[in-house]
């Protein structure tokens, strides 16, 4: 659930300042909200330092660990810096190297100096990059020696007794021969090398660094508080927000240090930060929320239990193999007891874990194993499939693809309405005593007419396993729910609603059609492990040939994996905050709450 927040107006005099926000820090309550742009130049300068600490740490984190060096903190940092300066200074210098090698090479092995000599003895000599197709006439007095060409363009030196210039590309000439230009690269690349393993060595420092990076950003968060409070006579407070059953812990604070104070509801005008507090068994969700960076609006409704729930049976469709499930569970198993005291990890490998189950529970019943078979399954596996979603028939006992297509896909749309309905039914609990519940109810109505209509239309009259609905009543699902709506809009007055009605019915119907996504990415993956595991039995598992044969498996599973998780991340995590977000009215433009605290410190909230 998304935690009620109050406003705080803290209020202390300059010489308690420093105390106030010393304390206010370690109590980790109040998301502070500036009051003015936090300008000073204490502040600049320690944004400048955190950037610095901050570049070193990227270098560092990119290296593979080694043994601590035991260097001073700041002496660290300092080294660490003058190795990128000189490694910045070596790639640049190599950059121009090679960039005259390549511009020269095409003239090959010469020694500039020797055009010096025979200018002094009254002989112009030049390099010129003459063109294929159209090339200058040459006058008689110049003599023309070609060194190369390629598809474009012919080098040439061109030599006279007289000044001369032709009407061509002359090639200014380099300050070194190619050779010397070639063992001066070969001397940046060793600098360069050894730059590297300095670098490398500091590796092990990681952890100093991290501290001093957290230090600094503490600092900088420090200073834009203290920046950002507002004055008025003699008296400095400072605004911001905060939960509201943290409320007891800010009053015994202000009695303890002499802190000013108003507490005030939250107004219409406000923007207060979201604070998500949800059971334990829904706290896996926020790994997903974390990774998308996404919150919703302190105002708007927290469907974290819903995101879980369907994320996990989206994930399910869209790998949609138990083998694969099982894989991932093992996978996480083990994750869990090499980050075991590891508390940030555990949410994520928690999530795995559910969404693993589904899909494992998902594919023993279309048995679905590696792509095997469901016919080669072992008696056992081919037990526990649902005949439904397999196609078999009770007639003659075989198993229809077409027919379980169809009714993976009517599971697919009945999902996508239940979704859908679900967010409208949410609202409508929500405005129960305003006009504006009749647009929901509108919605769901409609929602279940479009539905129909999309079976009809995607799965077939023939092919639906249930009886459909007459076509009046279908209609009349969709026109009761457009009045309703249509009511609603009028006695709100938003005239705008009205004008695209119709449009938004469309997108109704579209929204239940997108959900046939799941079936679609799950078969696709489904063709591919298929195809796969047939490229490796036409090798054959006999002598060397099981060796190619285990390759092709290993690489064509691994794909069809990084394939499915990138389905899940483009489709699975879209119909949570795209389709359904849209019709319960959740944008995700919250705001995280972020109290003020030290960046290592964990929350008490």
């Amino acid at each position: 659930m998304i935690v009620k927040m109050k406003k705080l107006t803290l209020l202390c005099t300059p010489s308690q300042q420093e105390q106030t926000l010393e304390k206010l820090r370690d109590l980790k309550v109040v998301h502070v909200k500036h009051v003015k742009a936090p300008v000073s130049s204490k502040l600049e300068a320690a944004r400048n330092h955190l950037q610095y600490v901050q570049r070193a740490q990227e270098v560092l984190q990119a290296r593979p660990d080694t043994d601590p060096t035991g260097k001073d903190a700041d002496q660290l940092v300092d080294a660490v810096w003058k190795l990128l300066e000189n490694e910045k200074q070596l790639q640049e210098q190599l950059q121009g190297l090679q960039h005259e090698v390549e511009r020269i090479s095409p003239f090959g092995e010469f020694d500039p100096r020797d055009f010096k000599k025979l200018h002094a003895q009254g002989v112009h000599a030049k390099l010129y990059e003459l063109p294929v197709k159209d090339t200058p006439e040459i006058p008689d007095s110049i003599a023309i020696e070609e060194i190369s060409r390629d598809k474009t363009s012919i080098y040439v030196l061109a030599v006279s007794r007289e000044p001369f210039t032709l009407p061509a590309h002359e090639v200014r000439l380099p300050d070194h021969s190619l050779s010397r230009l070639r063992r001066h690269i070969e001397k940046t690349e060793a600098e360069m090398a050894e730059t590297e393993t300095a670098l490398q060595e500091y590796a092990g420092d990681k952890a100093l660094v991290d501290a001093i990076a957290d230090e600094a950003a503490d600092k900088v968060a420090y200073l834009e508080t203290q920046a950002g409070m507002g004055s008025d006579s003699s008296i400095i407070y400072l605004k911001g927000f905060y939960p509201v059953d943290r409320e007891a812990d800010i009053e015994a604070a202000a009695a303890e240090y002499g802190w000013g104070y108003t507490f005030e509801d939250v107004s219409n005008e406000d923007e207060p930060p979201t604070l998500l507090r949800n059971p334990k068994w829904v706290k896996p969700i926020q790994a997903v929320l974390d990774v998308i960076g996404v919150v919703p609006g302190y105002k708007e409704l927290d469907v974290s239990a819903l995101f879980l729930i369907f994320l996990s049976i989206f994930f399910a469709f869209l790998i949609g193999d138990a083998g694969y499930g099982l894989l991932f569970i093992g996978l996480t198993l083990f994750g869990k007891v090499k980050s075991k005291g590891n508390e940030a990890a555990q949410p994520g490998l928690n999530l795995l874990l559910i969404m693993s189950t589904t899909c494992v529970v998902f594919g023993a019943l279309t048995g679905n194993y590696f792509g095997i078979p469901t016919d080669s399954l072992p008696a056992p596996l081919q037990a526990v499939t649902s005949d439904f979603m397999t196609g078999l028939s009770a007639e003659t006992g075989l198993r229809n693809a077409d027919v379980a297509a169809n009714n993976i896909m009517f599971i697919c749309f009945t999902i996508g309405a239940i979704h859908i309905t679900i967010a409208h039914v949410w609202n409508f609990i929500r405005k129960i005593n305003s006009v504006s519940c009749l647009a929901d109810l509108g919605w769901i109505l409609s929602t279940w007419g479009l539905f129909f209509l999309v079976l009809e239309m995607v799965v077939g009259v023939d092919n639906i396993p249930i009886p459909m609905m007459p076509k009046n009543i279908l209609g009349g699902l969709v026109g009761a729910g457009a009045v309703l709506i249509v009511i609603s809009l009028l006695v709100k007055k938003e005239i705008f609603g009205l004008v695209t009605l119709a449009l938004d019915l469309i997108n109704n119907f579209v929204d239940i059609i997108s959900y046939v996504r799941l079936y679609a990415v799950g078969a696709a993956s489904l063709a591919i492990a298929v195809a796969f595991n047939e490229m490796a039995i036409g090798i054959g598992f006999k002598g060397l040939g099981s060796i190619g044969a285990a390759f092709i498996l290993f690489l064509g599973h691994g794909l069809n994996i990084i394939l499915c998780a990138m389905g899940i991340l483009v489709h699975g995590i879209r119909l949570n905050t795209l389709e359904f977000s849209g019709h319960a009215g959740v944008e995700w433009g919250g705001i995280h709450y972020n109290p003020f605290k030290k960046k290592n410190e964990t929350l008490n909230n």
